[in-house]
């Protein structure tokens, strides 16, 4: 009897879970599980939003051609060589579909984005993980992974869950050191939350098999939206716009994110809050004797003593109404995830953690 079975490595892929937002029968939670920006999107995101709505019955353009010239200025790119997509996971999608196969390797390291290896596995290919030296990435382990096989390397910089980041001269090393026959991806969804940080770009330019890519979920607090971009060789973005589909991104979409790109002052106004927060917030989980790496995200991994001690304090903040991230499943049991909140959450979660280790104490 024929039976329908899905493609080779489709079965292999754990479900995605998203970072909780509720907690029963508590009220007033806080969600601190997704690294998203407490402040929410620009304010002239939410008008072009508005002012959408009129033309909701209307496609929308398939070339993305003002939202590219919008990022182009901003950051200084031929707007040519940018490619827009749902969240920056659609683009890192397009580049394994379109350049790995089965049988083939893609690289990531061991604490590295967890859509990694189930975009691997989506596309047939055999997903590869190497190493990190105390959270942070080594250059020299993944150059010795590539082989014949490999056809794309994955870096987060900065990094998730770890928020560690890799040197610029060592992400050039990298870049120069893998074989020519592989794609080296800069995802730098956390690239803005680092003051002069060009994000990759600058390694991209020169190199015929870098692409960076970004997201408007983070900084720009588009993560309801979906937009994320990336910026490549000329023959790479065309290869992946050939299987892009032609109106992936909604008018609403398209409108939030140039007006949020556009809108500097407020991407600075939220930068230097989550520096003055995150420091506030990493030096009084300190004082509470927790200890996490000096922070280049919007987020911090605080580490305990031990899984039973990150659990036990993980579900003492959910009796507190607040939500973080348990980050196992990354590879580190015995901490927890903490996105960097406004004063007032950050003020609930040093409050919480203290009262949690006095408790334990």
């Amino acid at each position: 009897m024929n039976k329908i079975t899905p493609q080779p490595g489709i079965m292999d892929i754990a479900l995605y879970q998203g970072g909780a937002s509720h907690v029963q029968g508590v009220q007033n939670v806080i969600k601190l599980s997704s690294n998203e920006n407490p402040f929410g999107p620009s304010p002239k995101a939410i008008e072009a939003v508005r002012d959408s709505a009129a033309t909701l019955h209307r496609y929308p353009s398939t070339d993305h051609a003002s939202l590219r010239a919008a990022i182009g200025e901003v950051h200084g790119l031929d707007p040519e060589r940018i490619i827009c997509g749902v969240g920056s996971d659609e683009v890192l999608q397009f580049i394994v579909q379109c350049f790995a196969g089965p049988g083939d390797e893609v690289i990531h390291t061991e604490h590295g984005f967890s859509m990694y290896p189930i975009l691997a596995r989506a596309a047939g290919a055999i997903p590869v993980s190497v190493p990190e030296r105390e959270r942070r990435v080594d250059v020299d382990a993944i150059l010795a992974a590539c082989g014949e096989r490999t056809r794309v390397v994955f870096l987060t910089n900065p990094g998730n869950p770890t928020s560690t980041m890799l040197p610029e001269a060592e992400v050039a090393r990298l870049a120069d050191g893998v074989p020519g026959h592989v794609i080296l991806v800069l995802d730098a969804a956390y690239a803005e939350y680092v003051d002069g940080f060009d994000g990759g770009a600058g390694i991209v330019d020169g190199r015929e098999n870098v692409v960076m890519t970004r997201t408007f979920s983070k900084i720009y607090g588009l993560g309801g939206m979906r937009v994320g971009w990336g910026y490549g060789p000329r023959a790479i973005i065309d290869v992946l716009n050939r299987v892009r589909q032609p109106f992936n991104l909604s008018s609403t979409a398209l409108a939030a994110a140039k007006a949020a790109v556009l809108d500097r002052e407020f991407v600075e106004f939220c930068r230097a809050e989550n520096a003055r927060l995150r420091s506030w917030l990493a030096g009084g989980l300190e004082a509470a004797g927790v200890y996490s790496d000096p922070s280049n995200t919007n987020f911090i991994l605080a580490r305990f003593g031990s899984r039973e001690e990150a659990e036990a304090c993980d579900l003492f903040l959910q009796s507190r109404g607040v939500i973080v991230r348990r980050v196992a499943g990354y590879g580190f049991p015995e901490a927890l995830r903490i996105t960097v909140g406004d004063a007032d959450g950050c003020t609930r979660v040093v409050e919480a953690v203290r009262a949690f280790r006095e408790d334990a104490g």
